[in-house]
């Protein structure tokens, strides 16, 4: 894929719509412009510039030059990523004062009938819930680094979904979190993953400097995340996904556990892998 290709991705993410992104590519492409040239370049009808003009504008992507006709100006792209950003920081803080507004009522509403309804789980239904593996597991796994108040621990083949949770590592990292990933030994991967290992790792070690890295010597049952265990049994969360060779992965589902007891269970094989069975990054790869 080309240089271009790969920049033009970005605009799925600015959740503007087809005139709007055309409009917005023609003034970086082109430079200011009066509305009816950037519709003649552009194709936009002209009965529709304006107010795609206006929409660009009001979302911080474009200026306003007065005159008659009045222009209109792109601002650096860089300049359009950190208002973009802005936009959807925004966007959150209106969901959640939305939520905010209604938070006591639904609880009234809804919290007595829950735990009444809740009342005939059985004991392995209280244990875990599972999701499916891929965007579902990941997004319960950016909640978990999202939520973690003092530790973190991941086994992991390669981190292979580390863009994905990557602004949930940040955050933990930016609260102190202690954070220590269990990775497994690039002899146990293919040529690929090693690769994709390789690949995460520098990154980890260049803006992570503060997370903990080994390596297990030997092969993992299972991978995931877990935060806040505690020895008395009382906190914890997890997401697990056991190893199934003969099971693609997207047909594998993971568990999800509060349970504190199971939660203390997975720390200490952790605790244990990590003191007594793995390998130094230092010593297994070169960066």
């Amino acid at each position: 894929m080309n240089d271009r290709s790969d920049a033009d991705t970005l605009f799925d993410y600015l959740g503007l719509g087809e005139y709007e992104t055309t409009a917005l590519k023609g003034l970086l492409t082109h430079g200011r412009s009066t509305a009816p040239n950037l519709a003649e370049a552009t194709g936009i009808p002209n009965a529709r510039i304006y107010d795609v003009l206006d929409e660009l504008a009001d979302r911080g992507f474009i200026k306003v030059i007065p005159g008659r006709p009045k222009e209109f100006q792109p601002k650096p792209p860089e300049e359009i990523l950190d208002r973009a950003v802005e936009n959807r920081q925004q966007q959150f803080e209106s969901f959640r004062a939305e939520l905010d507004d209604i938070r006591d009522v639904f609880l009234d509403t809804y919290e007595s009938t829950y735990q009444a309804a809740s009342e005939d789980l059985s004991p392995t239904e209280e244990l875990f819930h599972v999701v499916d593996v891929g965007e579902p597991s990941e997004a319960e796994t950016r909640t978990i680094y999202r939520n973690a108040q003092d530790t973190l621990n991941v086994m992991t083949k390669s981190l292979e979904y580390f863009e994905s949770i990557r602004p949930a590592l940040t955050a933990a990292t930016d609260r102190g979190v202690n954070i220590e990933m269990l990775f497994l030994h690039p002899t146990h991967l293919s040529e690929h993953n090693a690769e994709i290992q390789r690949e995460v790792l520098r990154e980890l070690r260049s803006s992570f400097p503060s997370v903990g890295i080994r390596f297990s010597e030997q092969p993992l049952p299972w991978r995931g995340t877990l935060a806040d265990p505690s020895m008395d049994y009382e906190t914890g969360i997890a997401i697990v996904l056991v190893e199934e060779k003969d099971v693609p992965l997207h047909m594998r589902q993971a568990a999800v556990t509060e349970n504190g007891s199971f939660v203390a269970g997975l720390k200490r094989y952790f605790d244990l892998v990590w003191q007594y069975e793995s390998a130094d990054i230092d010593d297994v790869v070169d960066l």
